[in-house]
């Protein structure tokens, strides 16, 4: 099964990426310009909680280590959960945020639209370059399906 439509439309590959504040485990507050001077793989998607996410996670993290990249997990979830997840897991190499706070990711065009999953993200990997440039976009052919890994990797390690 496809993925449901979006609210709105992504960004397009070499655009400058929107705005993306988010919330993290601690409650403090971030942004994806915290980010600049670095290459970042950011994910987003319907919850940590289910187990496509989750593994999708796990995998990041061990890629995250020889990618070179900083790697950002933004969903819905709460910061709790993502706290708890992550903890569980052993996530220690992908930096993980919650969207609850200001719903910046409708700037980014990935939120469900409709369905029983309307107001999550959808299954979205990007590559934003060292000055915040879009440089790539996945958007995964089913939500249940797990992304390209070695296509995010090598979109980011070109960048590198």
């Amino acid at each position: 099964m496809p993925q449901p439509p979006f609210s709105g439309s992504l960004p397009p590959i070499g655009s400058k990426a929107p705005t993306l504040r988010y919330v993290k485990p601690d409650r403090t507050e971030a942004s994806l310009q915290d980010h600049l001077g670095h290459v970042v793989v950011l994910l987003m998607f319907p919850s940590v909680d289910t187990s496509t996410c989750a593994t999708e996670m796990r995998t990041f993290n061990k890629l995250a280590t020889s990618m070179g990249a900083h790697v950002l997990a933004v969903t819905m979830d709460l910061h709790y959960a993502m706290k708890r997840f992550c903890a569980a897991e052993g996530i220690e190499n992908v930096e993980v945020g919650s969207d609850f706070r200001y719903r910046d990711t409708d700037h980014w065009g990935t939120r469900i639209a409709e369905g029983n999953m309307a107001g999550l993200h959808g299954r979205v990997t990007f590559v934003i370059d060292m000055e915040g440039v879009v440089r790539y976009c996945e958007v995964a052919p089913e939500l249940g399906l797990e992304p390209d890994y070695d296509a995010a990797l090598n979109a980011a390690k070109v960048l590198l």
